[in-house]
């Protein structure tokens, strides 16, 4: 350990012989994301401010005493390369801005400035943007480096209070600050750098010696400061319903990100080949694993909690594993969105994706009319119940359609003057036109479904009946049965069940000779009770037979339950928008269900058909959650109707797809996430409403306002 010290005192030694020969520096270089200041909420890497921070400190404090809404103001040089909004929220990570925190990040020298806000900080995206121009932006373009963050602090102000917002008065400074300018002798930064460098030395020797602890930051301790000396404070702990809300949040939050991450990975493979997308597809496959034991963890709360089972210390550990995980998912896409968004380059590469999307769209309309004409023989021969999980969806296709030719239309329009805005209206499209093609695919996928289960009804209702023949005579003529031990309790629970599977068999067939069965439903009843009449008869049967019979009762299982977990997938998909947890953990729950019961069909049929009935029955819920959450979605009843939004049609269902990310219709839960290089949508579609794109909850999770002054 001593030769370690003394190795690091003679670097730093070094250090300071080597600066005082060093000639001037160059001009401040770049700056990646930075660590914010420890205290305060102003960190000038370049004195821009001089003598004013502390009007700038005075300003921010009175925003945070009027709403509780932190300012951080960020001065640095460059962003790196990187745009302003990806440099600011990546700023915002790394620092664990919370909700109710706002970053305003200058550039003094590439003149370039961005806005970092939490989707539930209280400011909505046309309010960023009005205290942009009208509070930042002027005293920037006048190098008013002080006047830009005192402008944001009282324009947050008087949006947050209803009120117009005010130009601050403005007082011009220097062009760049922290630049070359006047400094062209190395005399003045030789004392400068080895005082530096001596300063290091000291900070080195005194951190060795003293036991202290870094101050902890959080979203409401304005930098407060914990130290291992002084008394330590309880740290307050979340009471288990709000607990229980942010775990239920983040859930929905990560279903999100890792869907539309997993949409954005197909479309980069389709654009650049499968080798080039795998590094996010495994990216993808990590965040589904950690987001799968979540949901499972949330699975079994709800399965303990109507129970009564789990006692608040167990209900706290699993709610706390459910955001670790959740975080961990969200960590993994946030790792590879910079690499993501570097390899669609979806701004220059804007004219080839609109040609490709264009292609696609011009095959849509066929698919969509071909569904449509599916439905009205198809509801002429099956109940509406058998219809249900598809019903409105080719209405549905072609709204998401709309949406996509209009946005197609908007981004021609951008293209060549803004790649920007037509690569947000690039995405858009992709979106609705994979969601118009899910919509209009899930009525020909029902159709073959039903088809199927018309066929394996027929050979249940005889195997069954084969069944009830073989019981019959084991149980022998009269009540009381002439066999051995005729009497016995065996007997009598096969009579029940007997009884049970004679009414179900009589039921369907009567449902099937009145026209319009649910073929469905009705193999679901047979294969429920023909499998409590072959546990009965299993004892009498040789061990071969059964495991055929089980096999056969497994195999109409697994049509039923790929049937149900595949509609309720695609309601989730498409109405993702809207749909809240419940529906989420139960789809999740059913899809591992469902593959552990075909992993093992082949080894362990008994086993097998336990999961598939229970993929069955969590999709069949699933699809009742996610019926309810739609139907009260912006206060609107039903599927169909989502029109309207600022003129531009489709955008309401863009938002119930979860297309749009943004309140566009006033109703309805709404989840705004940042659109990193995309910017923002405008004009008529409304302020704060963008595309999802790959990434998690930090790289997607702000929103944002910018640009150069």
């Amino acid at each position: 350990m001593r030769h370690k010290r003394k190795s690091s005192a003679a670097a730093l030694a070094a250090l300071a012989a080597l600066a005082m020969g060093a000639g001037p520096p160059p001009r401040a270089a770049a700056d990646a994301p930075i660590p914010l200041a420890r205290t305060g909420q102003v960190t000038d890497r370049v004195d821009a401010l001089q003598d004013r921070t502390g009007e700038v400190r005075s300003a921010l404090d009175r925003l945070y005493d009027r709403h509780r809404v932190q300012l951080f103001a960020v001065y640095v040089s460059g962003f790196s390369g990187a745009s302003p909004q990806d440099w600011a929220n990546a700023t915002a990570v790394r620092n664990g801005l919370g909700r109710k925190d706002v970053l305003l990040a200058v550039a003094t020298h590439d003149r370039r400035y961005a806005v970092s806000a939490d989707e539930q900080s209280g400011l909505s995206q046309a309010q960023i943007d009005e205290v942009g121009d009208r509070a930042i932006e002027p005293a920037l373009r006048q190098n008013d480096w002080a006047g830009a963050a005192v402008g944001a602090a009282g324009g947050y102000d008087a949006v947050l209070d209803g009120a117009p917002v005010t130009a601050p008065a403005i007082t011009p400074g220097a062009a760049d600050p922290g630049g070359t300018s006047g400094r062209t002798s190395g005399s003045v930064w030789i004392p400068v750098v080895a005082l530096g460098a001596a300063l290091l030395l000291g900070v080195w020797a005194y951190r060795r010696r003293a036991d202290r602890q870094r101050p902890v930051r959080t979203s409401a301790g304005r930098g407060a400061e914990q130290w291992r000396t002084r008394p330590k404070q309880p740290v307050p702990v979340t009471p288990l319903p709000e607990l229980d809300a942010q775990a239920r949040e983040l859930l929905v939050a990560t279903d999100d990100a890792v869907r539309t991450s997993e949409e954005d990975v197909g479309f980069a493979a389709a654009q650049f080949g499968e080798d080039a997308a795998r590094p996010f597809g495994e990216a993808v496959e990590y965040a589904k694993g950690e987001l799968t034991a979540a949901f499972r963890l949330r699975q079994k709360l709800d399965d303990a909690g109507h129970a009564g089972q789990e006692d608040d210390t167990t209900r706290r550990q699993m709610l706390d594993e459910i955001l670790s995980r959740c975080t961990q998912a969200n960590r993994r896409l946030d790792a590879e969105s910079e690499a993501f968004d570097r390899l669609r380059a979806m701004e220059a590469n804007a004219p080839q994706v609109l040609a490709r999307a264009e292609e696609k769209a011009a095959a849509l309309p066929a698919r969509i009319d071909a569904a449509a004409a599916a439905l009205g023989p198809l509801a002429e021969r099956y109940a509406a119940s058998a219809l249900e999980p598809v019903a409105g969806y080719p209405a549905e296709a072609r709204d998401r359609l709309d949406f996509a030719r209009t946005s197609l239309e908007q981004a021609h329009a951008a293209i060549g003057t803004d790649h920007g805005r037509a690569a947000v209206f690039v995405r858009a499209a992709e979106g609705a036109l994979d969601q118009a093609t899910v919509l209009a695919d899930s009525v020909t996928r029902r159709e073959q479904e039903l088809r199927a289960a018309d066929t394996k009804l027929a050979e249940a209702l005889a195997e069954t009946e084969a069944d009830l023949a073989e019981a019959r005579a084991v149980l022998g003529p009269g009540p009381g049965g002439d066999a051995p031990g005729g009497a016995g309790p065996a007997h009598a629970e096969l009579r029940g069940r007997v009884a049970r599977a004679e009414s179900v068999v009589a039921a369907v067939r009567a449902e099937l000779a009145g026209g319009r069965p649910d073929p469905i439903a009705a193999l679901r009843r047979v294969e429920e009770a023909d499998a409590a009449l072959d546990g009965s008869l299993a004892g009498a049967r040789e061990q071969e037979a059964g495991q055929r019979r089980t096999a056969g009762l497994l195999d109409q299982a697994l049509l039923a339950a790929r049937s149900e977990v595949a509609a309720a997938r695609d309601a989730v998909t498409t109405h993702r928008g809207a749909i809240g947890s419940r529906a989420r953990t139960r789809l999740t729950e059913a899809e591992r269900r469902l593959h552990r019961a075909e992993a093992l069909a082949a080894d362990d049929p008994p086993q097998a058909l336990e999961h598939a009935r229970e993929a069955d029955r969590l999709a069949r819920e699933a699809q009742a959650h996610a019926q309810d959450d739609v139907s009260g979605f912006g206060g609107r009843r039903g599927r169909g109707g989502y029109g309207g939004g600022g003129g531009m049609a489709g955008v309401g269902g863009a938002v119930l797809g979860g297309i749009l990310l943004g309140d566009l219709l006033g109703g309805g839960r709404t989840r705004g996430y940042g659109m990193g290089g995309y910017g923002g949508y405008g004009g008529g579609m409304g302020g704060g409403a963008g595309p999802g794109s790959f990434g998690g909850g930090g790289t997607r999770g702000r929103m944002g306002g910018g640009g150069r002054f």
